[in-house]
């Protein structure tokens, strides 16, 4: 992750779960059997080069396992 997330994630929804999520294959495969879910959220986001943004980030979250996987789709403002 080339990116440090600093304080909580707001506005959290799930929009995808189980099949619907394309990488499930390789979510199993890497990480194990869970219910999947991919979600999203905002949060100030501090850069390599020492700038702080607000992003939309998304992520994949499955119970027992803990998230995985964040990246940055877009910055706000």
């Amino acid at each position: 992750m080339f990116f440090e997330i600093l304080g909580e994630l707001s506005s959290v929804e799930t929009f995808a779960i189980g099949k619907s999520i394309r990488e499930l294959p390789r979510l199993r495969k890497l990480y194990g059997r869970g219910r999947w879910r991919k979600r999203k959220g905002f949060a100030e986001v501090a850069l390599p080069n020492g700038t702080i943004r607000m992003a939309e980030i998304h992520w994949y979250e499955a119970s027992g396992i803990g998230k995985k996987e964040f990246k940055i789709k877009h910055f706000v403002e």
